[in-house]
């Protein structure tokens, strides 16, 4: 899709390699991400954009008909219900380029993944505190 460079070494880069109706939607996803999770931090994994806080939060990526939004098997679990009218297998959800992308539910489940990496980066600390 466009010119694409080898590897992206920032989101923005790997944004702009698409058409500007999905750079519009990577950017509106981009934007919820962090307006929710303010203290995560940009990254490119796996060569795809991801947000991490202690660890991965999500990640997310374009392909030619679909949103690919990637948040751990638990974030998909939290929300089966709402997660119902879209394809989804064990750690991606796929919201289709001709349906309204759902950005609220998006905000949902990044709550709970914030929620839960900050609980279990907790638990570790403590863990790693009553150790030594």
């Amino acid at each position: 899709m466009g010119s694409k460079p080898d590897k992206p070494t920032n989101i923005e880069e790997y944004i702009v390699q698409f058409p500007d109706h999905v750079q519009e939607i990577l950017q509106k996803i981009r934007k919820t991400i962090r307006e929710t999770a303010p203290e995560a931090r940009e990254a490119i994994s796996y060569q795809i954009p991801t947000f991490k806080l202690k660890e991965i939060l999500v990640h997310f990526a374009a392909y030619k008909n679909h949103i690919g939004f990637y948040p751990t098997p638990s974030g998909i679990l939290k929300f089966e219900k709402e997660l119902s009218g879209y394809q989804t297998s064990k750690g991606t959800i796929k919201f289709p380029l001709d349906q309204p992308i759902p950005y609220d539910l998006i905000r949902k489940i990044v709550i709970f993944r914030v929620k839960e990496n900050l609980e279990k980066a907790a638990a570790k600390e403590s863990e790693k505190n009553n150790s030594s």
